[in-house]
């Protein structure tokens, strides 16, 4: 038996890259941030692919800063550089699903960084 399912919230670290193809498929890329348990330690970054309906929301919806759950697979993006030919890769979350966390109100309250309360947050 094997098993490749990953689970994270966190906020996007950019607004997504969005590609329309020919054929109708839509693809959105962007990064996640997911903090530690400890406030002292920097954020674990994963990068985001994210196929379909499902990108079509991250397009209309999501932005820098806005909380995110999501649900998915790992894989490993391989390929050859073009200019030194040497082999490179990437860590990809392959997103299933998408969850938009935040309401409109926490994403008024990300852009202004005015909030008064995120400093008393118990987690």
């Amino acid at each position: 038996m094997s098993i490749n399912a990953i689970n994270l919230v966190g906020r996007a670290g950019r607004d997504p890259e969005v590609r329309y193809f020919e054929s109708g498929s839509i693809v959105a890329n962007l990064t996640l941030a997911v903090n530690r348990r400890s406030k002292n330690e920097e954020p674990d970054w994963f990068n985001l692919e994210i196929w379909g309906k499902q990108a079509q929301v991250a397009a209309d919806y999501v932005k820098k800063g806005s909380l995110l759950g999501i649900s998915g697979s790992f894989k490993l993006d391989q390929w050859k550089d073009k200019n030194t030919g040497e082999n490179k890769s990437k860590p990809v979350i392959r997103v299933d699903r998408l969850d938009l966390l935040g309401s409109k109100r926490d994403s008024i309250n990300n852009e202004s960084s005015n909030n008064q309360y995120s400093n008393n947050i118990p987690f």
